[in-house]
């Protein structure tokens, strides 16, 4: 791997973010630049330092694919819009599920995704706005778990030796690839983003397909994502790096009402982590895991079910598939 790690021990943010504005400015030029925010530290963190070196010249876009958290699109479009940055919305769900049809191996879906975000969503924005780049915010761990062969993660191109520009017809700008998540959030707050955003559990980039086990539809999407609501609601004071719902394919057998209920099955997964390269299990206290199932089996359709994962990472990931 030929990217050089800048540990959070060396990172001097005010200093990073001059280089990179200036190096954005450099590469970009005159020319415009199209940037993929997602509501994510790492993407949020890149649109501030792309606004700042490129002002109007950069064009941001979030890309509403359906696999988002409960009004997700919404809340970053009008939180960004309060800093200055206009984003524009687009809606792009009939083009992911229509990519993940039927599709239940994880790296068939990421590759899935990746097509459908690069090709022809973006593909098509670039081509209509004349743009000839594309920033966004992969960081260190991304292209590290993907080289080594752990998962491949969707945003990975170049360093698996995909040519953008002869594929999809522009160049991607990776201006955080030397840093890992905690580097990202010094950045992040160093630009101005808000506590919510710059202090908020990381996100996969293939959003919720990602905390699905077998097959993606806009069913099976709204079931993890009203688990992952109350998730986030019951976990935010942990004080833990990470926390999740996972969706399992296999039904289990539940009661109901004295009946047999064949139902969902749903994992928690809440990690202590510095840089997601290892993470160990929150040791919650039983009342919180308690109160966390009842609510998900109480207002979730379906679900009869709830398990929290307690293996290290490694072994495990964080994130499911």
């Amino acid at each position: 791997m030929t990217v050089k790690e800048i540990t959070l021990d060396d990172l001097k943010a005010d200093i990073f973010i001059q280089e990179k504005t200036a190096e954005l400015k450099k590469i970009v030029g005159e020319d415009a630049a199209i940037n993929a925010l997602s509501g994510g530290v790492d993407s949020s963190a890149v649109t501030l330092l792309a606004h700042r070196a490129l002002g109007e010249r950069l064009k941001t876009y979030f890309i509403d694919n359906g696999l988002m958290r409960e009004n997700e699109p919404e809340y970053i479009v009008s939180l960004f819009k309060k800093l200055g940055v206009r984003v524009e919305l687009i809606d792009a769900k009939a083009e992911f599920f229509k990519a993940l049809k039927g599709l239940a191996d994880p790296e068939d879906k990421r590759n899935a995704i990746t097509h459908a975000f690069y090709k022809v969503v973006f593909g098509n924005l670039v081509k209509n706005s004349g743009a000839r780049y594309l920033l966004q915010g992969t960081n260190y761990t991304d292209i590290e778990e993907t080289v080594a062969g752990i998962k491949r993660q969707h945003n990975i191109l170049e360093q698996l030796g995909i040519d953008t520009e002869k594929q999809y017809g522009y160049k991607v700008i990776e201006p955080l690839v030397q840093l890992r998540k905690q580097g990202v959030r010094e950045i992040a707050k160093a630009l101005g983003l808000p506590v919510e955003i710059y202090a908020r559990p990381p996100f996969p980039g293939p959003a919720l397909s990602a905390r699905i086990i077998g097959e993606v539809s806009p069913e099976r999407v709204a079931i993890v994502r009203a688990a992952t609501e109350i998730t986030e609601q019951e976990l935010e004071s942990s004080g833990a790096f990470q926390y999740l719902a996972i969706l399992h394919e296999d039904r289990v057998t539940g009661i109901r009402d004295g009946k047999r209920d064949f139902g969902l099955q749903i994992e928690i997964r809440c990690w202590q982590s510095q840089d997601a390269k290892t993470g160990s299990p929150t040791h919650l206290p039983y009342e919180t895991l308690e109160k966390l199932a009842g609510r998900i089996t109480s207002q979730v359709p379906g679900v009869v079910s709830v398990t929290y994962n307690i293996t290290r990472k490694p072994p495990s990931t964080i994130e499911a598939i």
